[in-house]
């Protein structure tokens, strides 16, 4: 039976039914499906010994409906890990956490865009909880999203729910990025000189990331340029004589990646180590090897990385030889002696060679720092030697037998 005279609040119908669900009356929409009015129905709460009569939202015959927000977030979710080939276990706890997000008081005033990218950050929290490689840039290319805004979100998220997020290794962000890269295999968009062997260049692109590491090139520094810079390397090396002419830029758009800006301070960070690595070999001294031509050799440098770079760089040896010298004989024993010789022989190659010590690159070539502001007059005439008033010294008094001390002093003649 229509109800005439009235609309839907929602739709704007005039199309009202009252229709009769459970015994009471309640006047739908037959277009939305919204209910304007509802009856009032007895139920088997502590209200039923009494008789008393309430709404059907909050009698047992309603269930708990969940609100068109939080059913959006939930299927795009779902259908996130299902782009993402997620296992079951990690669909659900994704949900798990947008449901308590989405449920607490930090996120309910939110703008639309951020809760929409709660639920991306909530696949991303699940992945890293259970050591899955997804980076941050792989969420917000399948969301559209700014890196900055999802990243604010995330921290949002970890904080307000107290989430335990473990970082994500490089090895593994090493593979994850570059499974993103079209090298891989023959297509139109790639040259045939520019495609190569995936596990190969893995391979190469995780060595020269941990001689980043020891050398201290990743300490502190964003990874996704340090990793774009090793595996620009790493393919150039595999086949230098058709890829040394190639360069980053192109490289990465031929890879269909984004450019990170600090990726070429990052490869001339490793070319100058590798180049110095390199004048510690002996069959490369008689090279005249410049950043290019030092790639043909990476291999090689890799192969013996550990005893290049120490003797590229001064390492700690000398004070550890130095330190064990006394308990290996008499300052003038033959093998003190010997090593004396040796270390000053050290020294003197070190110092022809121009070897510095292995430092990180912000202690090398530190920043100009600001210049401080020059002192005020009344700072310049605070000296220091300004006499103490009795009332401040009784403030750094504390007990008693300091102030019994105090007293014997002031007596004293």
């Amino acid at each position: 039976m229509a109800a005439p005279g009235r609309r839907c609040p929602g739709c704007g119908s005039a199309e009202l039914l009252e229709d009769a669900l459970y015994a009471q009356q309640q006047l739908v929409c037959a277009a939305c499906g919204c209910v304007l009015a509802e009856g009032l129905l007895t139920t088997t709460y502590s209200e039923e010994e009494h008789r008393r009569e309430v709404a059907y939202s909050q009698s047992t015959g309603q269930k708990e409906q969940l609100s068109r927000c939080l059913q959006r977030g939930i299927r795009r979710v779902q259908d996130l890990c299902k782009v993402l080939q997620l296992p079951t276990v990690f669909e659900e706890t994704a949900v798990s956490y947008f449901q308590r997000a989405m449920q607490h008081p930090a996120f309910h005033l939110v703008s639309l865009e951020k809760k929409e990218l709660l639920g991306g950050c909530c696949v991303f929290v699940t992945c890293r909880q259970h050591n899955w490689p997804l980076t941050m840039g792989t969420i917000c290319s399948l969301l559209y999203a700014k890196q900055e805004l999802f990243a604010g979100v995330f921290l949002s998220l970890q904080k307000e729910l107290g989430l335990s997020v473990p970082a994500l290794s490089l090895a593994d962000l090493v593979k994850t990025h570059l499974n993103s890269f079209r090298l891989f295999q023959h297509s139109a968009d790639v040259p045939a000189p520019f495609v190569e062997d995936k596990e190969k260049m893995v391979a190469r692109t995780l060595q020269i990331v941990e001689l980043a590491g020891e050398t201290w090139l990743v300490t502190g520094r964003h990874p996704i340029p340090i990793v774009t810079a090793a595996a620009f390397l790493a393919w150039q090396s595999l086949q230098p004589g058709a890829r040394l002419a190639c360069p980053l830029a192109r490289f990465c758009r031929a890879a269909g990646v984004d450019l990170p800006p600090p990726a070429h301070l990052r490869l001339k960070e490793l070319l100058e180590i590798l180049l110095r690595m390199a004048s510690q070999l002996a069959w490369l001294k008689v090279f005249n090897l410049d950043k290019k031509t030092v790639v043909k050799h990476i291999g090689d440098l890799l192969q013996h990385r550990i005893f290049l770079l120490k003797n590229a760089f001064c390492v700690e040896e000398e004070e550890e030889q130095h330190a064990v010298a006394p308990n290996k004989g008499s300052p003038g024993s033959p093998w003190a002696m010997a090593q004396d010789k040796g270390c000053s022989e050290g020294n003197k190659r070190q110092r022809e060679d121009g070897a510095r010590p292995l430092l990180p690159p912000c202690l090398i070539q530190p920043r100009k720092r600001l210049r401080t502001a020059a002192p005020s007059a009344a700072d310049l005439a605070v000296s220091g030697d300004e006499p103490i008033s009795d009332s401040e010294i009784e403030q750094y008094l504390r007990g008693p037998e300091e102030i019994r001390d105090f007293s014997r002093a002031k007596a004293w003649p």
